[in-house]
């Protein structure tokens, strides 16, 4: 006996119920056993500082529809989740939070405030685990990993030594990224560059021996201070003679020197360009070219250092100010311009970034970067869709030495520890006893942490137990189908492959699934400073996950933004509520019901159609769902279960159903049906809205421990009925046509015609004779006549052609002639006097030169629609009178 679903469909009494019951079955747990396939995905790890947002539940719902799919079909199902200790956002979270209660950062000390952090991290990492069950994510919490966590730790030290060991990590002076106010070096990952006004300003360099000077033109005239040469291109004939020559630095007054260097665009500006190695990558790597002397104008906080004379002290625009003014008193200054430029800020607290020498930890890239640039062109490694490898392809071909270390506490330490006398570093696992260079004993570690990209990049095999030999690590890596979005494929993708390829030799996953972002109804991206952001929490409370999941879904294209409206929402619910109705629907009608398995033999045309859309539905979908087409998907499952299914198969079961006093063996075939392939659709449903088809399968199937691990749905040839779904396809255009010519009459639904099906073939008289009780109903026919023949239709029968068959209707049935005679009489009246009305005022001469031209036209215009009309109705009349 199947149980009873409530009256109406309230997410909000079956949703936390149904996930504590999953969780408590463990039903998303996976352990290695080499008896299954097993299928293996990483959660991208949200930051301990974060809190749901839409992006996290597009991102985590598709992740959920793949795991749940592939767990349906018998894989060993692993989804792997976690958090990253994200590593400046956290630190300067806490930082806040000690000002607030009146405690400096330094005075408390790094352990102090290490222990603050960790204290930090267990009061506010759980927050967006917790939401993210709302969204009912089927994650194995049991492997629930924290990128600090001791295992992750272990191999982050491990990589660490290995490549410093092959020489792939170095220490040493290059251009950074360098964040004035978190004071922290920065990957150009964690540079977001955006658009700003400023200015271009002329300023003139004196040629040393000659009244001559060079225009040099520049964004930032503060960093002329570390000026130590003027570049220009070898070719260009306009300065040929005075390479190898010497400038006058303004306000400085050194003498530097001009190159020749083919970085130089001739064409642009004045074909010379300032060169400051210590301030600017481009003159960094031509200063190393021509041995110029590197010399950093700029403190930690961007305020002038002593080198900068005069300036020394001042805050980088304080001096910019200072040095134009002292420039133009000069004469040096030619012209101000003013110029949009992109500029780089640090994407978490929005700073503009100072580029500036340092020194810091690298990893040489090119050697890591081959292997990745192959693992795409052999097809060890795809993109979902392809447009996206242009994009890997593009950064991996372009890379640049990585820099690692961060300034920063909360972090994993790096494990360089320098000699106390000596100065000498080592990298080891552990603190060295004695210093192989002086024999001192006394040793202090690096006070730099890593980058926090540099332990998530390890992700995907640190979790699995890496580096030792585990069994999860031989059974569950490599990995799958990593989701995520295109805006992170330069922060972690890139590095979690070549991480891979070097570590364990082989690519952490085969396939990259990439979506886009959600962006407003306006088509916005969702931000605090727009304040446009949407609360997915406020979403669940209002209409229930399964509604916001389905909205993420339909219409979801891999590598596409969405936009989200609130309407979508609610016609999400309004799907659920249809098919929580329609299940209600058949479960009160199996009441009592003992169901027996049915003989294909014994069904009926209706039924084996249904089974046969059904057997289609699951094989066009699990292709969908293997192509990562899960938008396509679920609008297929959705359209069967909406229209053939409850507008369909259920309006013309129900026939059997409400006589079955009469006809019991139908009945039961209509039931059996109806259990049949609602069982079948909430499968293919389940991966999308896992909340509403759970509560619904329990109910109808309860011999069944649980929809999410029942089998998923798959082909089954004897449910291929190529004739009777022909002769159902027939079936519903002679509705359709039936319904459109009672629509286009008015014809009220309580008023039965006859309906006569003239067919052009026998058998399809016969199948379609099985149906007519059925689908009189559906036609609000009082009988239903089919033959070959035309025989026996009224003259006056209105009809209407469908493939293979012409439908007829008898005109005096569809229409009382007296009663529609005095309803077009007076509509007649009516056009008429409209008519005189409109000739009138076009007759009226002073109308005509008073009235605006449209006015005119405007009367013109209803003069032509109610003749028109008037033509319509006295040719109906004329029609009727016959």
């Amino acid at each position: 006996m199947s149980k009873e679903l409530a009256k109406t469909y309230n997410p909000k009494e079956i949703e936390e119920k149904l996930y504590e019951k999953w969780c408590e079955k463990k039903y998303f747990h996976a352990e290695a056993d080499r008896s299954k396939k097993p299928f293996t995905t990483v959660m991208p790890p949200p930051n301990i500082t974060g809190k749901l947002h839409m992006g996290h539940a597009l991102d985590n719902t598709l992740q959920d529809i793949l795991i749940r799919f592939k767990r349906m079909e018998g894989y060993n199902a692993l989804w792997i989740p976690g958090t990253d200790h994200a590593a400046i956002s956290t630190e300067v979270k806490v930082t806040n939070q000690l000002k607030e209660e009146g405690i400096d950062k330094k005075a408390l000390g790094r352990e102090g405030f290490l222990k603050r952090t960790w204290q930090w991290k267990e009061e506010y990492a759980g927050t967006i685990e917790n939401q993210l069950k709302k969204l009912g994510i089927s994650c194995d919490w049991d492997r629930e990993r924290f990128t600090m966590d001791e295992g992750c730790s272990k191999a982050v030290e491990e990589v660490f030594i290995k490549l410093y060991e092959k020489g792939y990590i170095y220490k040493g002076s290059r251009i950074i990224n360098w964040c004035p106010v978190c004071k922290t070096s920065l990957s150009d990952a964690e540079v977001e560059h955006e658009e700003q006004e400023g200015s271009f300003w002329h300023i003139k360099y004196p040629i040393i021996g000659t009244d001559r000077f060079l225009e040099i033109a520049t964004t930032r005239p503060e960093t002329m201070l570390g000026d130590t040469a003027i570049a220009v291109h070898p070719e260009d004939e306009r300065y040929k003679d005075i390479i190898g020559k010497k400038a006058l630095l303004p306000l400085v007054g050194r003498e530097i020197p001009i190159v020749a260097d083919y970085y130089v665009d001739k064409e642009f500006g004045t074909g010379a360009v300032k060169i400051t190695p210590a301030h600017d990558p481009n003159d960094f790597e031509v200063g190393r070219r021509h041995g110029l002397e590197e010399i950093n104008i700029m403190n930690d906080d961007a305020t002038i250092n002593d080198k900068g004379g005069k300036y020394a002290g001042m805050a980088r625009y304080e001096a910019r100010k200072a040095i134009v003014e002292d420039l133009d008193a000069k004469g040096y200054l030619v012209k101000i311009e003013p110029h949009s430029h992109n500029v780089g800020t640090h994407d978490r607290c929005g700073t503009t970034v100072e580029p500036l020498i340092k020194q810091q930890w690298f990893v040489k890239m090119e050697e890591l970067a081959g292997p990745a640039i192959q693992a795409l062109k052999s097809g060890e490694l795809k993109f979902v869709p392809e447009r996206f490898d242009k994009i890997y392809l593009h950064w991996l071909e372009n890379i640049k030495d990585w820099c690692i270390s961060r300034q920063i506490w909360w972090g994993h330490r790096i494990p360089a520890y320098y000699c106390k006398e000596c100065g000498e570093f080592v990298v080891a696992r552990e603190m060295p006893g004695k210093c192989e260079h002086c024999g001192c004993t006394e040793f202090t570690q690096d006070e730099d942490t890593l980058d926090t990209w540099f332990s998530s990049a390890l992700w995907p095999f640190s979790t699995l137990g890496w580096p030792e030999k585990t069994e999860d690590l031989a059974y569950f890596y490599p990995t799958d189908v990593l989701v995520t979005g295109y805006d992170i494929i330069f922060f972690w993708v890139i590095r979690m492959v070549f991480s891979g390829l070097e570590h364990t030799g082989q690519s952490p996953f085969h396939t990259v699934l990439i979506h886009g972002l959600v962006r407003d109804s306006l088509g916005r991206k969702m931000s605090k400073s727009l304040g446009n952001g949407i609360d997915p929490l406020e979403i669940i409370d209002q209409y229930g996950a399964d509604a916001l999941r389905l909205t993420l879904v339909t219409g979801n294209a891999p590598g596409n933004d969405m936009r989200f409206y609130n309407e979508r929402v609610e016609a999400s619910r309004n799907f659920a509520n249809k098919v929580w109705n329609a299940s209600r629907f058949i479960l009160m009608n199996l009441e009592d019901e003992k169901l027996r398995s049915m003989a294909v033999s014994e069904l009926g045309a209706a039924d084996k159609w249904i089974l046969t859309r059904v057997n289609t539905l699951a094989v066009d979908v699990t292709e969908n769902m293997d192509k990562f087409e899960l938008g396509i998907a679920v609008q297929k499952v959705y359209d069967f279960i909406w229209d053939e299914f409850c507008d369909w198969y259920i309006e013309i079961a129900k026939y059997r159903i409400y006589h079955r006093a009469e006809e019991p063996d139908g009945a039961r075939c209509a039931l059996w049906t109806l259990k049949t392939v609602l069982s079948q659709a909430l499968k293919m449903l389940h991966p999308f809205m896992p909340f509403v088809t759970e509560e619904i399968y329990s109910a109808l199937v309860p011999e069944e421990e649980s929809l999410m691990i029942s089998a998923w749905p798959a082909y089954k040839k004897e449910w291929d009925f190529p004739e009777e779904e022909n002769i159902l396809g027939h079936m519903k255009e002679i509705v359709r046509g039936v319904r459109n010519i009672r629509a286009e009459m008015n014809v009220e639904n309580a008023r039965k015609t006859k309906v006569f099906i003239v067919c052009k073939e026998e058998e399809l008289c016969r199948g379609l004779e099985t149906l007519t009780d059925s689908i009189k109903p559906l036609m609000s026919a009082a009988d239903i006549f089919i033959s070959s023949k035309k025989e026996g239709i009224p003259e006056d029968a209105v009809s209407v052609v469908v493939p293979d068959a012409v439908v007829y209707l008898p005109m005096e049935e569809l229409v009382d002639f007296e009663q529609e005679l005095n309803r077009l009489k007076k509509e007649e009246e009516k056009l008429i006097k409209e008519i005189a009305r409109a000739k009138g005022m076009l007759a009226n001469e002073r109308f005509l030169s008073k009235a605006p031209e449209a006015k005119v036209q405007e009367e013109k215009g209803k003069l032509e629609k109610y003749s028109q009309m008037l033509k319509q109705v006295q040719e109906r009349m004329a029609g009727l009178k016959k």
